[in-house]
């Protein structure tokens, strides 16, 4: 299982969640690139992703939710800003009401994925910046941290050729 490495900056109110992976840039970007390779990692364990629409390239959206243990849905949406195959994505991320609109009083925060190559061996992490102090402290306090570490878990399976 690849080490997951998270570092918080409460001054630049950014948190990184970073891991290295035994796969080339390319197989690690088909993580993000495919629905149903994305849906099997984003969020943890116990809150499973279901994408229902899935856009990478600039000005595209995402709508997913994620199922929790109870049945209860979670959803969220991404505007995408960048893309770069294989190496960067940056798109703005924010929760959803039961229609998909966007939940204006939880903000949003802006993401940015890099995938770079370090010999046999690519580095994937995910740069979120928050609004404000408040803001990174509350989706702290839900999880964020928790959730992120525990999907990341999740990726090696699925660059395994065998997975």
């Amino acid at each position: 299982m690849s080490n997951v490495t998270i570092e918080k900056d409460l001054e630049n109110l950014t948190l990184e969640i970073a891991a290295e992976f035994d796969a080339s840039a390319d197989q690690v970007w088909q993580i993000w690139e495919n629905p149903r390779k994305l849906e099997r990692w984003w969020g943890p364990p116990t809150w499973p992703a279901t994408f229902e629409k899935l856009e990478l390239h600039p000005d595209g959206a995402a709508a997913y939710y994620m199922t929790g243990p109870d049945g209860e849905k979670a959803r969220g949406w991404w505007r995408v800003v960048a893309v770069e195959p294989p190496t960067r994505f940056e798109f703005e991320d924010g929760f959803a009401d039961e229609n998909g609109d966007p939940v204006e009083s939880l903000g949003s925060t802006r993401a940015v994925v890099t995938i770079t190559e370090a010999g046999s061996r690519t580095r994937m992490s995910i740069l979120s910046r928050f609004e404000s102090l408040e803001q990174m402290e509350e989706m702290v306090k839900m999880g964020m941290e928790e959730g992120m570490s525990q999907a990341f878990t999740q990726i090696d399976a699925l660059l395994d050729p065998e997975g």
